[in-house]
This record gives structure tokens, C-alpha cells and sequence, in this order.
């Protein structure tokens, strides 16, 4: 995995060969990217990164100049990876977290920009997830959260979805306050 553009680009994230995770595709990741730089900058915004793991969605948000980033993960050698990534590139906005995603949002006590959400597929809390987002009041004005899952999840029906876009077989569900 490679940070596509912006202060950290080119850089290679090396995880640990047990890590628990399933990072976004380079492939997917820049097809995102190129959505939110067209149509909302992601320049001085926070952004939560549920489900961090290998740091792939936050250093990516960090080297595109985000203000500040929250990475979110229930794994502690994720914990551990994020920590010491976040050190060795010297970066000062990004906090790594311990935590369940949904405990997370149900107890944030702040606003964010863009809320990114990466969970397993097969996991049963997407729609207590993107409720609490918005019951908590969590996004900024015109604040966005995007949920990667596969085909199997569909959240056209839900408030405040406002499109779907597929890469491979990788989804990303948009809402927007």
C-alpha cells in the first residue's frame, strides 16, 4: 500500500504480517479520493477513520492535508501499527484510538468533516452505525460519511444516502447531512 498524492506521497505503509486487517484497494482508494478532491477538498477537515487498521484511509487523509485525524480501531496491534506509523512519519494530527466503532460514535464529543467507515463485510451493526452517525449529530454542514462494503449491503433506502459508486467489488455508500 502506497500514499497516492499529496505531503506523504509515495510513501509505502509495511503492516505486519498478522495484522487483522483488509485494507482499501490502491485502486478503490484513488478512485474516492478523486470524488472527494472534485467535489468536497478534504484540505484543514477532520476525519474519523472507523475500522483504521493499517492506516491506509488515514495517512491518505493526513498527506492530503487534512487538519485532524481520528483513527478508530478495536485491534490493539492495530493500535500499535497506527502508533508507531503516525511516529516515524513525524505527523502531529492523528490520534489513534482503542475502541469499538459504535461505542466510538455513540460517545464523540465532537463534529467531524468526513466520517470513513471500512468494517468487515459480514458485519451485523452497519445500520446502528450510520443512525447513531446522524442521531449524534456527528457530521459538520454538508459533512460526509462513507461506508465501504460489499454488494451484499445496500443503503439506498436510508436518510441521507446520496449515491453509491462500485470499484471491483469494493462499494462505497455516500450520505451527506
Amino acid at each position: 500500500m502506497r500514499i497516492i498524492s499529496g505531503k506523504y506521497r509515495g510513501r509505502k505503509i509495511t503492516t505486519p504480517k498478522n495484522l487483522p486487517v483488509r485494507p482499501t484497494t490502491n485502486f478503490a482508494k484513488e478512485s474516492l479520493f478523486n470524488i472527494l478532491t472534485t467535489q468536497y477538498s478534504v484540505e484543514d477537515k477532520v476525519i474519523l477513520d472507523c475500522f483504521a487498521g493499517s492506516g491506509n484511509m488515514s495517512f491518505e487523509f493526513l498527506s492530503r492535508g487534512a487538519k485532524d485525524v481520528y483513527g478508530v480501531d478495536m485491534s490493539a496491534k492495530c493500535i500499535k501499527h497506527l502508533i508507531q506509523t503516525s511516529k516515524e512519519w513525524e505527523t502531529e494530527n492523528f490520534k489513534a484510538i482503542k475502541r469499538d466503532a459504535v461505542k466510538f460514535v455513540k460517545n464523540a464529543k465532537i463534529k467531524f468533516d468526513i466520517i470513513f467507515a471500512d468494517p468487515p463485510y459480514n458485519w451485523p451493526h452497519y445500520h446502528e452505525f450510520i443512525n447513531t452517525v446522524f442521531e449524534k449529530d456527528l457530521l459538520t454542514q454538508k459533512g460526509l460519511l462513507i461506508i465501504e462494503h460489499d454488494k451484499t449491503h445496500q443503503f439506498k433506502t436510508v436518510p441521507n444516502f446520496v449515491e453509491e459508486r462500485t470499484y471491483g467489488h469494493v462499494h462505497f455508500s455516500i450520505f451527506e447531512l
